[in-house]
């Protein structure tokens, strides 16, 4: 790894608000995203898994409250698929 992780923790992030948008507008409900994680994060327990600054992935925990902030953004693209997606930041 070195020095510099290959992939960072803001571009997970970023991957994983790009996710919830997209999933949302293929008619997926976004609150699942959550519960995937919840799945995720009891699955692996917290054997194997570092402190999060040495890793390129956020810890479930951090995704979760993340996706939790998402879901009211997502959400009427669940209900209507055609509105356009937001412009990339």
């Amino acid at each position: 790894m070195g020095v510099l992780l290959p992939y960072s923790r803001a571009q997970e992030s970023e991957a994983d608000h790009i996710g919830i948008l997209l999933m949302a507008e293929a008619g997926y409900d976004p609150r699942e995203s959550v519960a995937l994680w919840q799945r995720m994060e009891r699955a692996a327990g917290a054997s194997g898994r570092g402190p999060e600054f040495l890793s390129t992935h956020p810890n479930p925990e951090s995704r979760i409250t993340n996706l939790q902030g998402w879901i009211p953004q997502a959400w009427p693209y669940s209900q209507n698929p055609s509105l356009p997606l937001p412009a990339a930041q």
